[in-house]
C-alpha cells in the first residue's frame, strides 16, 4: 500500500485560549454545526422536545421557496387575506398587519413571514398554496421528515400556541443548513433589516428584524427568533466570516437579554476554537496518481462530493492528509471508477476516509509496448 503525504498543516503560534475549557450556554439546549463540513461544534441536549415557536416560519419559507423553484408559484401571484388570517393581526401576535379581502403578493408575504415574523402573512400563504393551514401544516411535516428532521411535527404555519407543534434544536439546525444550503439567494431575505407593509386604509407601517445579532455588524445574516411562554425565548442564528459559515440553534433562553448574548457567545466559541479547511471540490480538486501500463503515466482523480474538515486548532499540527491507493494502478481505468482513498488523520488515528475517482479514461498501451515495458522493469526496476 503505497501512502503519499499531500498536506502537513502546522502552526507557528501558542493558542492563547484552551478549546477544552469548560463551556457553557446558557439555554435549555443548543447546537453549533459548522456550514461546511457539517461537523457538530457543539451540542447541550440537542434533542431535547421543544417547540420551536417563529423559528416554524423558516419552514414555512422553505414551501414557498420549493414551488417557486420548481414553477408552480411565483413571487408576483397575489393571495386573498381571510378572516382566519386577519384575526391573528388583531389579537397581539406578531403581525403583518394586512386586512380582510387584501390581495397581497407572494414577495410580500414572504417578506412579512421573515422580517417582521407575520403570524396573518403566515396564515394567508398557507391558505393560498393549500387551501388550508392544516393542509399546509401536512406538507411542512412531509418535508422535515424528507430532509432528515426525525423528531419534528408541523401542526401550523407559524409556530404560535399548539402543544403538536414540536421539534428540537438538532432538527431547527438541519432545516436551516437546508435553507441556506438549498436557497442562498431567498436566504437574503432573511438578513433584511426591515420591512415596510403599505397597508390598506392606513399609513405604512415600517417594522423590523426580530433577530438582535443582524445589527451588531459581526456577520450574522440569519435565521430567526422565536417565543412562547412556556418554551421562553429561542434563537436559530447564522454567522459568516469570510468563507465560513457557522449555524447555532438554541432554545430555553430565560431573557431576550440572555438569547441574544448567549447566541452570539456560542457563535464567537465555534470560530474562536476551530477552523475548517478544504479538502477536495467536486470535480475541482485534482488528485495525481501514478498508472502502470498506460498511455499516460499519470491519472487525474476527483471527488464527487465538496469535503471539508473542521477540527480544534489546537488540534492542528496533528492534522494530515494522504493519498491511499494500490499503485501505480493498472490501466486500463474508466472514468468515475474508484481507484483511491483521502485519508484524514489526526494524532496518526484515522478519522476520515473519503473515495477518489477517476477523472478520465486511461487505455492501456499496445501489447508489444506493454511487453517492452515489463521487460524493463524487471531488468532496471522502477524507472
Amino acid at each position: 500500500m503505497i501512502k503519499k503525504n499531500l498536506i502537513s498543516i502546522l502552526i507557528t503560534f501558542l493558542l492563547t485560549l484552551n478549546a477544552n475549557a469548560v463551556f457553557d450556554v446558557n439555554a435549555r439546549t443548543a447546537i453549533l454545526q459548522d456550514f461546511l463540513s457539517g461537523e457538530i461544534l457543539y451540542e447541550k441536549e440537542p434533542d431535547k422536545s421543544i417547540y420551536p415557536a417563529s423559528m416554524t416560519k423558516i419552514m414555512t419559507a422553505i414551501i414557498a421557496f420549493d414551488l417557486i423553484r420548481n414553477g408552480d408559484l411565483n413571487l408576483d401571484e397575489k393571495f386573498l387575506v381571510s378572516d382566519n388570517a386577519w384575526r391573528l393581526s388583531s389579537a397581539g401576535y406578531s403581525s403583518m398587519f394586512i386586512m380582510v379581502g387584501d390581495e397581497v403578493s407572494v414577495e410580500n408575504l414572504l417578506k412579512g413571514i421573515i422580517v417582521a415574523s407575520g403570524n396573518d402573512a403566515c396564515v394567508t400563504l398557507a391558505e393560498g398554496i393549500a387551501g388550508t393551514e392544516d393542509e399546509f401544516a401536512i406538507m411542512m411535516t412531509a418535508k422535515a421528515k424528507e430532509i432528515g428532521m426525525e423528531n419534528t411535527n408541523f401542526a401550523n404555519s407559524s409556530g404560535i400556541n399548539n402543544t403538536n407543534n414540536v421539534s428540537t434544536v438538532r432538527d431547527i439546525m438541519i432545516m436551516s443548513n437546508y435553507l441556506i444550503k438549498e436557497f442562498p439567494k431567498e436566504y437574503e431575505y432573511f438578513s433584511e433589516k426591515k420591512f415596510t407593509w403599505d397597508r390598506t386604509g392606513g399609513d405604512p407601517i415600517k417594522q423590523g428584524n426580530r433577530n438582535p445579532l443582524l445589527y451588531k455588524n459581526v456577520g450574522v445574516d440569519g435565521v430567526k427568533t422565536g417565543y412562547l411562554a412556556v418554551e421562553r425565548y429561542s434563537l436559530a442564528s447564522s454567522m459568516k466570516k469570510k468563507d465560513r459559515r457557522i449555524i447555532a440553534v438554541a432554545s430555553g433562553f430565560e431573557t431576550k437579554n440572555l438569547r441574544s448574548s448567549e447566541s452570539l457567545k456560542l457563535l464567537n466559541w465555534g470560530f474562536r476554537n476551530t477552523n475548517t479547511f478544504e479538502i477536495s471540490k467536486k470535480n475541482k480538486t485534482m488528485f495525481e496518481l501514478d498508472t502502470w501500463l498506460g498511455k499516460k503515466n499519470k491519472i487525474y482523480a476527483t471527488t464527487k462530493e465538496d469535503y471539508y474538515i473542521t477540527i480544534n486548532k489546537k488540534d492542528i499540527r496533528h492534522l494530515s492528509v494522504t493519498l491511499e491507493y494500490e499503485g501505480p494502478i493498472s490501466a486500463p481505468i474508466d472514468t468515475d471508477t474508484q481507484i483511491a482513498n483521502i485519508v484524514i488523520s489526526k494524532k496518526n488515528e484515522i478519522i476520515k476516509k473519503l473515495p477518489l475517482y477517476a477523472a478520465e479514461d486511461l487505455q492501456k498501451v499496445n501489447f508489444f509496448k506493454s511487453l517492452i515495458t515489463s521487460l524493463n522493469y524487471l531488468i532496471w526496476g522502477d524507472v
